[in-house]
């Protein structure tokens, strides 16, 4: 039975100016909403206060972001948490919307500088990312995703792209509401080209969101996009074999993903 996340505490919800909400949480967590806040746990500060300048900073069309919100002392993280303004909405199977979110986003991150805290992340995420883009070498269980891993490994070309800040996870992390813009909550940074990161997203949405064989060929139009879908295939299995929790259920639709990128080639 899975455990269900601690709220934040009163003192830390008083920082945010929220002393008096009851803590809700969302969608499973680990984010409660608390009044007009968003308050999610935030373990690496630095990385968390780096989150926090960036989309205060940002100004992107048609697009909803989740602004920051400063303690009563002025910090971005108290007590291992961090808030941004409550924004409404649901993720939702608009496979194609997200994508073009990742598009206009991504503009708005291409001048940003490589953040610090990258070359420190150890988690599986970021060693799997490494492991994609051969900068790390671990091994990969092999009936998870590191035996497809290998064979489609073998179909890689060097790229040209050049590699910016990008958001590497927003599969369900846009939300819709309504006629209101798209809203993007948090932000999973990355050094990587903006189109695999829009890739990420393809792979995502086909392997585990329900959407139609044609979304890898309606992005066709964007720069390198058969080898990009390779690398964000290739991300996902290194993930997949490395995470603790992946089981043979949840590799059934990435290696159906899979199958996919490769009949582009």
């Amino acid at each position: 039975m899975t455990r269900t996340p601690e709220p934040p505490p009163a003192h830390v919800r008083a920082a945010f100016g929220a002393r008096d909400a009851e803590p809700e949480l969302i969608d499973g967590g680990p984010a409660w909403r608390c009044g007009d806040a968003t308050i999610r746990p935030a373990p690496k500060p630095a990385e968390a206060t780096w989150i926090a300048k960036t989309l205060d900073g940002l100004d992107v069309p048609n697009l909803r972001i989740g602004r920051p919100l400063r303690s009563t002392d002025g910090r971005y993280v108290v007590g291992g948490w961090s808030a941004t303004k409550f924004l409404a909405g649901r993720a939702e199977a608009r496979h194609d919307e997200v994508i073009a979110v990742a598009q206009r986003l991504h503009q708005a991150t291409a001048e940003l500088p490589k953040p610090r805290f990258l070359e420190a992340r150890t988690d599986v995420f970021a060693v799997a990312d490494r492991k994609t883009w051969g900068e790390e070498d671990v091994p990969l269980d092999a009936d998870l995703g590191g035996r497809l891993f290998e064979l489609l490994k073998e179909t890689l070309k060097p790229l040209t792209l050049r590699s910016q800040v990008v958001h590497g996870d927003l599969f369900g992390n846009v939300l819709f509401a309504g006629d209101a813009p798209p809203a993007v909550i948090d932000f999973t940074a990355y050094w990587r080209p903006a189109e695999w990161a829009a890739a990420v997203v393809a792979v995502d949405a086909v392997a585990w969101g329900g959407a139609d064989p044609g979304l890898f060929k309606r992005w066709s139009h964007l720069s390198e996009w058969p080898q990009v879908l390779v690398r964000a295939t290739l991300f996902r299995l290194a993930v997949h074999a490395l995470h603790p929790l992946s089981t043979q259920e949840s590799f059934a639709g990435l290696e159906r993903a899979a199958h996919q990128v490769t009949a582009l080639l």
